[in-house]
């Protein structure tokens, strides 16, 4: 028989590993609130053209935004919510994920690289797109510049010290946005290859282009779809030339709260649909033109069977 001291001992132990589980199990309780507030919440970037961006009226559109409304649909279907409100909510670059893990959002509607880092904080859908970091520069830059990077001597092999090609990157600087994929390879280039190189942080796609176009950057390294994009919209298109490769593999994927695997499965299932269905190609074609084998190839596997 316990003593009371013992009992009392116990009592708090159980409110505190009750306490302890509680964001967990909030976190995990995302379908519920859906259905108790009759509407789901949707995080996108405003600037993140071609996958999520705000059109002439205001109004989300983009890749990523057209899958997430097959989300909302499977959600419709599940819950039995016809009437279900949709809450679009802009989200910031560097504080998007704080809005998946703190419960501000359902569902980031945009194209976050999976890595190991960022499952630390939330968890990730299949994949919606298979990115990887690209090269813009000027049209007008140095052909050797162009050549280098075009022959993978930034990304697969060390530049013996005296090279020509090493000593004519020491003198660039390289735009990136903090916090990416493309940031962390850029970094481990220049170690790797000891290059004394600047590295020039920037704000946003635009910066990053306009910083290409004023000389004060010699390539914009950045996600490879986002840099055509970009180059493709910017009024002075013919003085930006983006090369014709990946450096990395960044697989895109939509995050959603950890520890929720209820609503992952439902995410994962709509986009399944979607990928089987005989409407993606279409969808796909809005927005990156009529795909290739190697992408017909990975939305195959990426599907997963039911």
């Amino acid at each position: 028989m316990l003593s009371p001291t013992s009992g009392r001992l116990l009592s708090s132990f159980a409110a505190l590993v009750f306490a302890a589980g509680l964001p967990a199990l909030a976190s995990a309780q995302t379908l519920e609130r859906i259905q108790s507030a009759g509407k789901i919440v949707l995080g996108f970037e405003a600037n993140a053209s071609p996958f999520s961006y705000a059109d002439d009226a205001g109004q989300p559109n983009g890749f990523a935004i057209a899958l997430c409304g097959k989300v909302v649909d499977e959600v419709k279907a599940q819950l039995g919510l016809s009437d279900l409100g949709v809450e679009w909510k802009p989200v910031q670059f560097d504080t998007r994920l704080d809005a998946v893990r703190d419960g501000a959002i359902d569902l980031l509607c945009g194209a976050d690289s999976i890595t190991l880092t960022r499952r630390a904080e939330v968890s990730f859908s299949l994949p919606v797109f298979p990115s990887g970091t690209g090269a813009m520069m000027r049209a007008d830059a140095p052909a050797a510049l162009r050549e280098i990077l075009s022959q993978d001597q930034l990304t697969a092999r060390p530049i013996w010290r005296g090279a020509p090609a090493r000593t004519f990157l020491q003198q660039k600087t390289f735009a990136v946005l903090p916090g990416t994929v493309s940031e962390g390879w850029v970094k481990e280039r220049m170690l790797t290859l000891q290059l004394s190189s600047k590295l020039l942080p920037v704000n946003s796609v635009d910066e990053g282009i306009q910083n290409v176009l004023d000389g004060q950057a010699d390539v914009f390294f950045g996600p490879l779809p986002v840099l055509l994009d970009a180059a493709l919209r910017n009024a002075q298109v013919g003085s930006l030339a983006v090369l014709n490769r990946q450096f990395t593999f960044e697989p895109l994927g939509f995050a959603l709260a950890r520890n929720d695997e209820d609503f992952r499965l439902l995410v994962d299932r709509a986009l399944s649909k979607t990928y089987r269905s005989d409407g993606f190609r279409d969808l796909f074609m809005r927005w990156f033109g009529p795909p290739d084998g190697d992408l017909v190839l990975f939305y195959k596997q990426t599907v997963l069977p039911d």
